[in-house]
């Protein structure tokens, strides 16, 4: 996947205002863990997503609102250790779901059987007319082997955004070569993947999609050609799985986010490491570069 590939898969224009570029809602940040859903939510807003909110822990969501004016904030009810609470969660995010354009799952949750709950929960939350792309990361992805039979109601509508590590827990075995085992994870979830610099969705899908999706619209499986190895620090996943979110908010195909969302999370990276050098730079500082790498790939 190369910039001029990018540059033919061409991103949604501004519209004329914030409606037109989409609602993203980030649900997670417990007490212990915050941080997460805020660097979600900033790459979410620095990849051009119109709306913000964010659904986080109580005893966290004040300090979020002060720390994100731009984002809206919902408290979600809390286990006295402050992990989010995933069956009464759920209850309260049936309305922000169904009004959302992207929904990120995961960033800052920090209990499995929470999460667990929490998606059973959200899988009966009726799909509107036009149901939102459900974008899983950090603990929500350990949760997807239980709940493989119950995936139905996302089916075709699902971003996965694992590390190697998880990649392995969802196969159910280590993931040793990304080429292979990204595309089987595409088949196994029925959803987009990106994993390291390799994007894969189900070949079904990349028949579907035809001509009208532009660059990359007949493929199945990408890899990325830019990334440096201090990406590998900690926020950085949820700044990539933040700005996914953003990019399938503003009316992009989960793939386009995908393949878009990746190249621009390890593009900054390298932009990073020239100016600052290879370690040491963090993971809110990718985020101010998504706007000018975007300007550039659409000029």
């Amino acid at each position: 996947m190369t910039p001029t590939l990018l540059r033919a898969w061409r991103l949604p224009g501004g519209g004329s205002g914030k409606d037109d570029r989409g609602s993203v809602l980030v649900i997670g940040g417990a007490r212990m863990t915050p941080g997460a859903a805020l660097l979600s939510g900033v790459a979410a807003l620095r990849s051009g997503a119109g709306r913000l909110t964010l659904a986080v822990a109580e005893s966290v969501a004040v300090h979020l609102a002060v720390a994100l004016p731009e984002a809206g904030v919902l408290r979600l009810p809390e286990t006295a250790s402050g992990t989010v609470k995933g069956s009464s969660a759920a209850a309260v995010l049936a309305a922000p779901v169904e009004a959302a354009d992207a929904v990120l799952i995961g960033p800052g949750l920090d209990d499995k059987d929470e999460a667990t709950a929490l998606l059973r929960g959200l899988l009966k939350v009726p799909a509107g007319k036009q149901p939102p792309a459900i974008i899983l990361d950090a603990f929500a992805l350990g949760s997807l082997p239980e709940l493989a039979g119950e995936l139905g109601p996302w089916a075709g509508r699902l971003i996965l955004t694992p590390n190697v590590t998880e990649a392995g827990i969802l196969l159910g075995h280590d993931a040793g070569n990304l080429a292979r085992d990204v595309p089987e994870l595409a088949e196994k979830y029925s959803a987009v993947v990106s994993c390291q610099g390799v994007i894969a969705r189900p070949v079904a899908a990349a028949r579907r999609a035809g001509a009208a999706e532009g660059g990359g619209a007949r493929a199945s499986l990408w890899e990325i050609t830019t990334g440096h190895s201090g990406l590998g620090t900690s926020g950085s996943g949820d700044v990539l799985s933040g700005t996914i979110a953003g990019l399938r908010a503003r009316g992009t195909t989960d793939a386009q986010a995908a393949c878009w969302g990746t190249h621009l999370h390890a593009a900054a990276g390298d932009r990073l490491a020239s100016r600052l050098g290879a370690l040491g730079y963090l993971a809110r500082e990718l985020t101010g570069e998504l706007p000018p790498l975007m300007m550039e790939l659409s000029s």
